[in-house]
């Protein structure tokens, strides 16, 4: 697959001090400006234009943070929310969540998924598992659907261990447990139930004594080599996280080699994608969708190919904002729609449990 430089701007104020690193690592083959940098000896450079921001929370949140090891062979860790105003006693669902970025960028530490899931689980009254999983182009597909199973086997073995001791565990009710995400991480929890849910597949029986109740994506990555309205004609802000060309750098890096966006992890919606969608034994879920986001009509696509299979789905529209705007919108009609995601997630979580 011969790769193509290609460059979309985040902040136009980023620039990285390159003459060195070109002497050292030769020319750049990908770059998303401000996000991501590749050379063509593989080196990748992340400038960390989101601050990384440790585990504490204002005590008058009400939600208690920790960061806690996955699995140390891959260097999986999670950060785990526990809301504490509704008792110690109570046992609360979980929500499982792997945040975007394009399968290339992103953490579980970023300040803008810190501060949105802590919220969320203060509104919701649900505990959080945030994933930090491995990420492309140095693991490529299907690392970060890998690191997603196995954080589900991880929780099965502390279900099956019984470590009410735990501060989590004490709250936790492993039998209410829903995978979700944004962006990226919208995908892989997609493509995490499209994997339990195969026919072909045992993991679902091997995640006995969890019960996995629903998933909730929120402006899920798909694309494809056909383009769609959105993605062709739709104007997003020149400060947008989220334009055609970053997207196809993104799939160019995550996919496996010589894979194109008709690969099922990429485009659900090819024939013999929605053949083996048909198949599956699916959760039922909810599809949040941006109006300003170029992925629009893709979402929208994705949910009719859902409901014409016969599966569970509920679609949200948001009116007026576009792609992430729930963890890097700034304005007042961000925040009010970040507000309304909440509370459609907590109707959600509650109507399924």
């Amino acid at each position: 697959r011969k790769r193509r430089m290609a460059s979309t701007t985040l902040d136009s104020s980023f620039s990285l001090q390159i003459d060195k690193d070109h002497i050292q690592h030769g020319v750049v083959v990908e770059e998303i400006d401000g996000l991501i940098r590749v050379y063509e000896d593989g080196h990748v450079e992340r400038p960390q234009i989101v601050p990384c921001v440790t585990c504490s929370l204002p005590p008058e949140l009400g939600v208690t943070s920790q960061d806690i090891v996955i699995d140390n062979f891959t260097s999986i860790w999670a950060r785990f929310y526990v809301p504490f105003c509704y008792g110690t006693n109570q046992k609360l669902p979980l929500l499982v969540y792997f945040h975007g970025g394009g399968f290339c960028v992103g953490s579980a530490a970023w300040s803008c998924y810190h501060e949105f899931l802590a919220k969320l689980a203060a509104k919701s009254g649900c505990l959080i598992m945030s994933v930090n999983y491995r990420l492309a182009p140095e693991n490529p597909l299907p690392a970060a659907y890998d690191d997603g199973l196995n954080s589900l086997m991880w929780l099965k073995q502390q279900a099956l261990c019984g470590a009410s001791d735990q501060w989590w565990t004490r709250q936790c009710k492993f039998t209410n447990i829903f995978l979700a995400g944004d962006s990226a991480g919208a995908n892989l929890a997609y493509n995490l139930c499209a994997r339990l849910g195969s026919k072909n597949e045992c993991e679902a029986t091997c995640l006995k004594p969890l019960t996995l109740k629903g998933a909730i994506l929120v402006q899920p990555f798909f694309s494809g080599e056909a383009r769609t309205n959105s993605e062709q004609y739709m104007m997003p802000s020149p400060r947008s996280v989220l334009n055609l060309t970053a997207s196809d750098t993104y799939w160019r890096l995550a996919l496996p080699w010589e894979a194109n966006r008709d690969h099922p992890w990429c485009n659900p919606l090819t024939k013999a994608g929605l053949m083996e969608m048909e198949d599956l034994r699916l959760l039922p879920i909810m599809v949040c969708i941006s109006e300003m986001d170029i992925l629009y009509d893709r979402n929208l696509e994705f949910c009719d190919a859902l409901s014409r299979g016969g599966k569970r789905v509920k679609s949200v529209v948001y009116k007026d904002v576009g792609h992430a705007f729930q963890v890097l919108g700034k304005t007042q009609l961000s925040q009010i729609r970040s507000v309304d995601m909440m509370a459609h997630i907590k109707d959600f979580i509650m109507e399924k449990s």
